[in-house]
């Protein structure tokens, strides 16, 4: 049976041990406590260690809930900054007296669990991807699967949808690509952080989505790709929106983030799915960071410091992580309107 890398996993409890005891530390230490969207969770718990271990006057700390808990954490003022891959609106961020800025780019990828299917070999187009998480296509030797994968001998098996069973940015992202394709998803099922989903087993959080597919035969789900990566699943190809079947890699998901007009998008709101160009991923996600507008002083000068060590310094590990950092550009743009 597949196991999900474990080093996401320790890595997680290192934070949450640390957000847990922070109050143990040396008093002069500043700590920042951040919680919210697993998307980005692998990275964000790579800085905020090598950020604490470099800077002896300050701890960062962020535990992988996901983006609705972080949304809610910071609209209560429990913890310093949230990650949300669901973005809010101006007139949200006005209305909860909240900052946000696109903190990185990555895929939302499509998972899969068929015997005798490696990554990569599996094709989807448009519909078919719709129809099976609309549950209209529930095996996978189901004609329309077969025409589109004649080189792949398909099973005689039933299809598990797996999807997230908490509010998730990432159901956002790959919801609200469903409601741009499929007529009939957006409006039996329409998009959102947390949809009533006509089938599937639900999973918390990115890492239980990927457990559940690798202990399931015939199952699919979706996941942020550094996730399928470390599980070692098996990953699709997808129609885009030019036609063409695509492989999930980093250099697809830059190609589809780079349509972004982020000079013309208020309160730095933007949704990059379904974008143009033959060598687009069509499910590309942005994450966010959300700080409070009423933040204290000394607290503030902090997050702007660690944000923009994790734009320029931590943008390696980003990369190394299979994330696709934010254009120099568009940090400056960050810069001057919100870690100013």
């Amino acid at each position: 049976m597949k196991k999900i890398n474990t080093s996401t996993v320790t890595a997680a409890v290192l934070a949450m041990l640390a957000f847990g005891c922070s109050d143990n530390k040396d008093q002069s230490t500043l700590t920042l406590n951040g919680a919210g969207a697993s998307f980005p969770a692998p990275v964000y718990q790579s800085w905020t260690h090598t950020y604490s271990e470099s800077n002896s006057g300050v701890r960062v700390n962020y535990q992988s809930l996901g983006s609705g808990a972080g949304v809610n954490q910071i609209k209560a003022g429990t913890v310093d900054f949230a990650g949300t891959d669901n973005p809010l609106t101006l007139e949200d961020q006005k209305a909860a007296g909240l900052s946000q800025f696109p903190m990185l780019t990555g895929g939302v990828v499509i998972i899969v669990n068929v015997p005798g299917v490696k990554s990569g070999e599996l094709k989807l187009d448009r519909e078919t991807l719709a129809d099976i998480f609309l549950g209209k296509i529930v095996k996978w030797n189901d004609p329309r699967l077969v025409k589109l994968n004649p080189e792949i001998k398909l099973p005689d098996l039933g299809i598990t949808v797996v999807r997230r069973a908490d509010a998730s940015g990432t159901s956002f992202i790959f919801t609200d690509y469903l409601s741009k394709i499929s007529a009939e998803w957006r409006e039996k099922v329409g998009s959102g952080a947390a949809v009533k989903w006509p089938v599937g087993l639900g999973g918390q959080k990115n890492p239980g989505v990927c457990n559940n597919v690798a202990k399931i035969r015939g199952s699919i789900g979706y996941t942020e790709y550094t996730y399928a990566v470390e599980a070692r699943l098996a990953m699709t190809r997808l129609e885009n929106k030019a036609g063409k079947f695509v492989l999930p890699t980093v250099d697809s998901f830059t190609a589809g983030a780079a349509a972004a007009d982020w000079q013309n998008a208020p309160g730095f709101y933007m949704v990059l799915t379904d974008q143009p160009g033959d060598g687009s991923w069509p499910i590309v996600g942005v994450t966010y960071i959300l700080i409070r507008n009423d933040q204290e002083a000394a607290k503030k000068e902090a997050l702007k410091k660690y944000f923009n060590w994790c734009f320029t310094t931590g943008a390696t590990a980003a990369k190394k992580l299979n994330y696709v950092p934010i254009p120099e550009n568009v940090v400056q743009l960050i810069q001057k309107e919100v870690l100013k």
